[in-house]
C-alpha cells in the first residue's frame, strides 16, 4: 500500500478483519492451535504477539531507510528477536504462571510468519504512524481469533469458561476439543461462521458502493 491510498479506517479494518491473520491468511497456525486450549491462554499469547507486532513495526518503520536491501530480512529478524526477548523476559517476571503454560511458543514468536510478513509487506514501506496502527490492529485481529477458538474449545471440551463450570455436572464434554484434532475441528466450524459473516457484510456493502459510484461520476 502507498501512503497516498492509506486511511486509518482502511488499515484498521484490513488488519482486524478483512485480512485477518488466522481467518483469512491462515498464518501462525502453530501457536494458534497449540495455545488456544482456553481463552485465558489464547489471550496471553495474543497480547504477547500484539506487543511484538507493534514494537517491531515501529522500529522497522523508523530504520527502514537505513537498512541495505541485501540484509533487509536478517535485519528484520534481529529487530523482531529483540522485541520477543523483551516480551519473554517481561512475561517471565510479571506473569510467571502464564509464561510457564505458553512455554516455548513465546520465543517462537520470532519465526511467526505474521510478524515477519507485516514487517516486509507493510512496515518497511510505510510511515511509523501507519505501521503502528497496522501492527496494533493485526495483533488485535489475531488475538480475537485466538480467544474465539480458545473459548469454543474450552466450552465444548470441558464445559467451562475461564475455568468456571457453566453447564453443571450433567454436561458431557467432548474432550477431543481440548486435544490437537479438536483444534482443527473447532477452527473449521469457526471459519464457516466467518464466511457467513463476510457474505452478510458484502451484501450490506454492495448497495453502498453502487450508490457511491453514480455520485462520483456526476461529480
Amino acid at each position: 500500500m502507498s501512503n497516498q491510498s492509506l486511511t486509518n479506517q482502511k488499515v484498521m479494518i484490513d488488519g482486524f478483519w478483512d485480512n485477518n491473520a488466522i481467518f483469512v491468511q491462515f498464518l501462525g497456525m502453530c501457536p494458534t492451535l497449540a495455545t488456544s486450549t482456553s481463552p485465558g491462554n489464547a489471550l496471553g499469547m495474543g497480547v504477547a504477539t500484539t506487543v511484538v507486532l507493534v514494537g517491531s513495526n515501529i522500529l522497522i518503520a523508523m530504520i527502514r531507510n537505513f537498512i541495505p536491501g541485501a540484509v533487509r530480512l536478517p535485519a528484520f529478524i534481529v529487530v523482531i528477536a529483540t522485541m520477543v526477548t523483551m516480551v519473554d523476559l517481561s512475561m517471565n517476571a510479571f506473569f510467571h504462571d502464564l509464561h510457564k503454560i505458553l512455554g516455548i511458543f513465546i520465543p517462537l514468536i520470532v519465526v511467526n510468519c505474521i510478524i515477519l510478513g507485516r514487517a516486509e509487506a507493510f512496515a518497511s514501506k510505510n510511515t511509523l504512524y501507519f505501521s503502528a496502527i497496522d501492527g496494533l490492529f493485526t495483533g488485535i485481529g489475531f488475538t480475537l481469533a485466538l480467544v474465539i477458538l480458545g473459548t469454543v474449545r474450552e466450552i465444548l471440551g470441558s464445559g467451562q469458561l475461564f475455568g468456571m463450570n457453566i453447564f453443571g455436572a450433567d454436561f458431557h464434554s467432548a474432550l477431543a476439543f481440548i486435544l490437537p484434532p479438536g483444534a482443527f475441528l473447532a477452527l473449521g466450524f469457526i471459519l464457516v461462521g466467518v464466511r457467513l459473516v463476510n457474505k452478510r457484510l458484502e451484501s450490506v456493502r454492495a448497495p453502498q458502493t453502487a450508490t457511491a459510484a453514480p455520485a462520483t461520476e456526476a461529480a
